[in-house]
This record gives structure tokens, C-alpha cells and sequence, in this order.
């Protein structure tokens, strides 16, 4: 197996608070990892920091074998939030070439390639024939689709998802789970993705991390009560794989 992600000895510290403390983390090719956490454990910040959007003040960060802002152009990123106006009259297709935008430059046209990479990438994720449609008038699930086409455009090997599936129906987030499923297994990229949600987490990815400052992670699907439970700050009896639920003790 080749990393394409080492990280060793990372720490942050923010207005004399620590937010990621000696993280390390190595990531495979064709790796799926779920990465869940409280808020504010630090889960955005360790995205933002392999696409070197945020420095570490100590440790080493390597994707694919470059400093994070090298390999950015082999890494596809969806936010924690799309802000965008939905009366803005901009279609699928116009959406998803926003992310050949480092290619194309700024205030050139759009190449013949370009709108052909971004056709392709709305038909990988199932939205081809809503090229035309405005943004604003699709589904909470269409448009989550659209955004993951624009980080598929410039044909990624590491996507990075922030809560992705975040305000969108239970039936709409399993279709899109399953569509992240076939990117990694048919398409060979690898994903990490942030979540909440434990069970679906459990269900679909190869490999699961807990953070909270302190990264959690065993390289497996497995994490022990103890590592949730440090996590959390709460008792967590079990995680369950297979057909994924919770128990919790109680507990203040």
C-alpha cells in the first residue's frame, strides 16, 4: 500500500488554546475514513490543514509525498456549509466548472475541456441530465451531488467532506453515502469524511478515527469504548458494525 497521507506529531494551538494536540494519521490509497468528534474537536481544522489552508505549529504533514499546498491539486474539498443565493440564475453545469477555475484562470473563458470534465463529473454522481437546471431549483440532496461533482472536476485522488450530508432527509443522505461508496471502490479515490453520524459512518467507511484534540485511531473499523468514551466525555457502552447502533449508560 503507498500513503498518500502522513501526519506526525501536529499541533495547533489558537489565542493560547490547543486544538489539535501530537495527531498523527496515516492514510492508504483507496482508504475510507470516517473521521467523528464533538464540535469543536478539531476535525475542520485537521481538513483545512491537509489542504493547507491553515499551518500546524509543530509536525509534519505530508499529502502524497508534498507540502499540503503542492498536492492541493490532487485533492477535492466540500465545505462544512455551501453559502450560496438559490435565486442566482447559475446552473449545475456553471457550478461544477467553478472548480476548473485554477485552470482556467482568472476572467479567461472556459475551455471545450473543461465543460467536458465537468459534464463527466455530473455524470459520476448521477446529475447529467440536471446540467441545465438552476441550483436553486434542485433538491437539498441534488445540489449536495452538484458540490461533490465540482470537487470531482479536476479529478481529485483525495476528497475531503465536511458534513456533507448535514440538512438533508434520512433517504437522501443513504443515496449519498452510497454515492460516495462507488466513488472510492469503482473510481479508486480516497475519502475522508467528518461526520456526526456514528451509524452511518460505521456502515460505509474501511477505516474509522475518533478526534477530540487527540486523534483516535487504530488503522481499523474498530474503535474501544475507552477511545469513544475519552472522545465524548460520555460513556458509550457500544458500537456495534454490521447492523451499527449506540448504547449509552447514563450519565450527566
Amino acid at each position: 500500500m503507498t500513503a498518500i497521507v502522513s501526519i506526525k506529531g501536529l499541533w495547533v494551538t489558537r489565542d493560547g488554546h490547543t486544538v489539535l494536540e501530537n495527531v498523527n494519521l496515516e492514510l492508504n490509497e483507496g482508504d475510507f475514513l470516517g473521521l467523528i468528534g464533538p464540535n469543536g474537536g478539531g476535525k475542520s481544522t485537521l481538513l483545512k490543514i491537509m489542504l493547507g489552508l491553515i499551518k500546524p505549529d509543530q509536525g509534519e504533514v505530508r499529502i502524497f509525498g508534498l507540502e499540503p499546498i503542492q498536492a492541493r491539486k490532487f485533492v477535492g474539498y466540500m465545505p462544512q456549509k455551501t453559502l450560496f443565493d438559490p435565486s442566482f440564475p447559475v446552473t449545475a453545469l456553471e457550478v461544477v466548472l467553478m472548480g476548473r477555475y485554477s485552470r482556467a484562470g482568472l476572467f479567461q473563458r472556459y475551455r471545450p475541456e473543461d465543460r467536458k470534465a465537468a459534464s463527466k463529473a455530473l455524470e459520476a454522481v448521477g446529475m447529467g441530465s440536471y446540467a441545465s437546471r438552476e441550483i436553486g431549483a434542485l433538491s437539498g440532496g441534488e445540489q449536495q451531488r452538484v458540490f461533490v461533482a465540482r470537487s470531482l472536476v479536476s479529478d481529485p485522488k483525495l476528497l475531503l467532506l465536511d458534513e456533507p450530508t448535514a440538512g438533508i432527509d434520512s433517504a437522501q443522505q443513504t443515496e449519498f453515502y452510497d454515492l460516495l461508496c462507488r466513488l472510492n471502490r469503482k473510481m479508486g479515490i480516497a475519502v475522508v469524511l467528518v461526520s456526526h453520524d456514528i451509524t452511518a459512518i460505521s456502515k460505509y467507511v474501511n477505516r474509522i478515527a475518533c478526534l477530540n484534540q487527540r486523534l483516535y485511531y487504530h488503522g481499523s473499523k474498530e474503535l474501544t469504548n475507552e477511545d469513544i468514551e475519552r472522545a465524548y466525555g460520555c460513556p458509550v457502552e457500544m458500537i456495534a458494525h454490521g447492523t451499527p447502533h449506540r448504547v449509552l449508560r447514563e450519565h450527566d
